[in-house]
């Protein structure tokens, strides 16, 4: 089999060379969006495309002639769209799924071909690591066994949007009002890559804030 892989982010990134150093298949991996050349994909006539932890939309055209698979960290169709590890912790979610599931026009709407429980506690690494052993086992797995597509509920969809810098800020009524739970997950959320948790100062700076612990007081 021919596998195209798409994406920019490591964890993604690992999960397609880990494939590729594990499988008989032939790989073209691009590694980031100014890398992503539809000429060289279409010459190399894949059978299947990942597009794992893609940020961008994929031509229709591409779409309607191969079979594209993403992999998207929310229990779809739960928590659509953009930032969803970011929406679902804030959201005070402990515990989501891996879903990997057939592109369509549609954001985040295709049918499921797979789906694994994701651990959302501790720190973003750790659960970047979980997606990227989960989406290793899942993927391999289709390749060896093929995939049977089963149809989301949209009547279940839930949509979120995709955070901005302007997100990452720790308001005053945050500060005031929110308990030590929901500012440590704010904080944890946002570690690298993500625009990091800030407060602004009265000299008119941005104090950032990129780890946290919450300390019980007797």
């Amino acid at each position: 089999m021919r596998v195209a892989c798409v994406g920019y982010r490591e964890w993604a990134l690992n999960i397609y060379e880990n494939l590729a150093k594990s499988t008989e298949h032939v790989f073209l991996i691009f590694r980031n969006k100014s890398h992503f050349n539809l000429s060289v994909l279409h010459d190399f006539k894949p059978d299947i495309i990942l597009f794992y932890g893609w940020s961008w939309m994929v031509p229709s055209d591409l779409l309607d002639k191969y079979t594209c698979l993403m992999l998207h960290p929310s229990p779809l169709p739960r928590y659509r769209g953009g930032s969803p590890l970011q929406n679902q912790i804030i959201a005070g979610e402990t515990g989501s799924m891996v879903s990997l599931f057939v592109m369509t026009n549609e954001m985040d709407a295709g049918d499921i071909v797979a789906q694994k429980y994701l651990d959302l506690t501790g720190s973003l690494n750790d659960i970047f690591s979980r997606i990227e052993v989960l989406g290793y086992d899942m993927t391999r797995h289709l390749f060896e066994n093929g995939f049977d597509r089963i149809p989301q509920d949209h009547s279940n969809a839930t949509f979120c949007r995709r955070r901005t810098p302007a997100d990452s800020e720790i308001t005053l009524e945050e500060l005031v009002t929110k308990p030590s739970q929901y500012l440590y997950d704010k904080i944890r959320m946002l570690a690298d890559p993500y625009p990091n948790a800030y407060i602004r100062t009265s000299d008119g700076k941005r104090l950032m804030i990129t780890s946290a612990y919450i300390q019980e007081l007797e």
